[in-house]
């Protein structure tokens, strides 16, 4: 409690309380700032991970198609020919 002042005691009681509970539940606000910003962190590096994921899987798709047009646009009597002096048979 404060020394004696021209305030009444039971105001500078509530204050002094107030700012007590406050400086009390700092360290307890403060974890859970640190936990809700951890929390984000985790949940975008999951988002983003999912996303490139989607991305990388939206080439593969894109590369195999090209891939088979182009197996389907060779004539085969060429490609089987250029095999073979490939391969020096």
């Amino acid at each position: 409690m404060a020394f004696p002042t021209s305030v009444n005691n039971q105001i500078t009681d509530s204050v002094t309380q107030s700012n007590t509970k406050v400086l009390g539940d700092a360290p307890a606000v403060a974890m859970g700032n640190l936990y809700q910003a951890s929390a984000q962190a985790l949940g975008n590096s999951a988002h983003n991970a999912a996303t490139s994921q989607q991305q990388t899987n939206v080439t593969a798709q894109a590369a195999t198609t090209m891939g088979v047009a182009i197996l389907y646009s060779l004539d085969t009597a060429s490609a089987g020919i250029a095999t073979t002096k490939v391969l020096g048979a």
